[in-house]
């Protein structure tokens, strides 16, 4: 691959999201790399959910399923490496990676996804993905009528139980503090035999992932099958901020109902820059953004 040559399209990522906008602008000849340090977000999870024709397979096996059909589009090339710069030459861009490599777009999608932040509990990442679970689209049948918790913010936990509660009545909100629902909230919950235990998290006790026990900071413990949680995440790639793209209130990149950022010519798709985290949603919106840059540029040369 010449790495001084121009493309019309240059995606940040190459998970589910990035290949998506790939085939989408494969499949309309436009020249497009895909650079891709393969990293996904969701690499510990063992069996992914809730998207027709992939229910339960791996993440890899979707990935890798993805990148073959790709791959059969020849205007489509990849690029094994980070981004790690990007800057704007007039009406085009370059793109730099880590390994020194140069490469120059018309434009720029950001498939680039996000970090999640683990909080400093014993066991915690290691049984993300696996039990400790973050959606109950994407994990919540698997742990259907089981001993559940949920660790989040008030409004968030809130949220969650009301969607959780359908799926186990043995439901138990972990504050790690104390809680900060409102009197409705407390009644709703209370209403519905939903147990909130205020006592501090200390440790998460498992097998390989497999959560057996929450252990408290005064020593007392929790039998627990699943927890859903939500932490906090920072985005994955910073190139879009320092190119200029603005982030919303919630630290997502901003983007407009045709996924254009508040950058001309640069786009984000994928978890990056929607909450409706899961596999189908990325396709969904990777699909979408190809095809909305794929008619960007046709029109500019029509």
């Amino acid at each position: 691959m010449e790495k001084d040559r121009i493309f019309d399209v240059i995606i940040i990522g190459g998970s589910y999201a990035g290949l998506s906008a790939a085939m989408s602008l494969g499949r309309s000849l436009k020249q497009t790399l895909v650079i891709d340090s393969g990293n996904p977000c969701n690499q510990k999870t063992p069996h992914s959910h809730n998207f027709l024709t992939q229910d339960g397979n791996t993440p890899s096996e979707i990935t890798s399923l993805a990148k073959h059909q790709v791959e059969q589009y020849a205007s489509v090339h990849f690029f094994e490496g980070f981004a790690s710069e990007g800057i704007q030459k007039g009406n085009q861009f370059e793109l730099r990676t880590q390994s020194g490599d140069s490469f120059f777009g018309k434009k720029l999608i950001f498939a680039s996804g996000i970090k999640d932040i683990m909080p400093n509990i014993k066991g915690f990442s290691e049984c993300w993905g696996k039990t400790v679970i973050h959606c109950p689209y994407c994990h919540g049948y698997e742990f259907k009528s089981k001993k559940t918790g949920i660790f989040a913010p008030a409004d968030r936990a809130f949220h969650l139980a009301s969607l959780v509660n359908n799926l186990t009545h043995d439901l138990t909100i972990l504050t790690s503090g104390p809680a900060s629902f409102s009197l409705e909230q407390s009644h709703t919950l209370k209403k519905h035999n939903i147990i909130v235990d205020e006592r501090e998290i200390g440790e998460i006790e498992h097998q390989n992932g497999q959560m057996q026990k929450v252990v408290f900071q005064n020593g007392e413990k929790l039998n627990l099958d699943a927890l859903y949680a939500a932490v906090p995440f920072e985005q994955h790639s910073q190139i879009p901020m320092e190119l200029g793209c603005e982030l919303n209130e919630q630290g997502y990149i901003k983007t407009d109902m045709f996924q254009r950022t508040t950058v001309e010519g640069i786009y984000a798709c994928g978890d990056n820059s929607n909450p409706m985290r899961s596999v189908a949603n990325a396709v969904h919106s990777g699909n979408f953004t190809g095809a909305v840059v794929n008619k960007e540029l046709t029109e500019a040369s029509f």
